[in-house]
């Protein structure tokens, strides 16, 4: 059963990690290995901040939940709320991490959800990355005639194009009917020029 659910385990697409009251990490998955930037025997103990390179990891001296900016972080907040109400948890938040020496921004959904084992307890934590979802509930320049879209990097494409890009999604076309009885008329309308 063991071996079950260690593969039932790594087989979640999202990251996920096993942690105690201090974000400290216990365990974690495969997808959750991708965020990491360190060997997993340096991972386990290290705090959350810490093993995911948040910008304020280093601000205090005790490390990663003891500095001023902290007291906001959405994944000590999280686990924390698990821990006390001893329920899930769930929050929405922007995080900046250090990749390759350089400040990016990722919004997570968060998920906390507290459990026992062996008498000590822990909470999964869950980090599902949602980025792509945020940037595209801001608001999104569009031409009020033809309706192309234009990118972060000034470029004009086809609403379509737009949404393949950041979703991945496809789309096929036809008309409304209000449309298609427009296009009717203007057909007509030009058969009877012909005649």
């Amino acid at each position: 059963m063991d071996d079950l659910i260690s593969r039932a385990f790594d087989a979640m697409p999202s990251p996920v990690f096993v942690v105690d009251e201090d974000v400290r990490i216990h365990e974690y998955n495969i997808a959750a290995a991708a965020l990491l930037t360190s060997e997993k025997s340096e991972v386990l103990q290290m705090r959350g901040g810490e093993a995911l390179c948040c910008v304020h990891h280093r601000d205090a001296e005790g490390g990663c939940g003891r500095s001023e900016a902290c007291s906001v972080c959405v994944v000590r907040n999280s686990v924390t709320k698990a821990f006390q109400g001893g329920s899930v948890v769930r929050s929405r938040e922007k995080m900046n991490l250090i990749r390759d020496g350089k400040v990016i921004e990722v919004y997570v959904l968060v998920t906390s959800s507290p459990f026992v084992f062996l008498d000590t307890h822990y909470v999964i934590l869950v980090l599902e990355d949602i980025s792509e979802l945020v940037e595209l509930r801001k608001i999104i320049p569009i031409c009020a005639v033809c309706k192309q879209i234009r990118t972060d990097e000034n470029y004009w494409v086809q609403v379509e194009s737009y949404i393949k890009d950041h979703l991945d999604i496809n789309f096929t076309h036809g008309l409304c009917p209000s449309c298609r009885d427009n296009y009717l008329d203007e057909l007509n309308a030009l058969k009877q020029e012909k005649l």
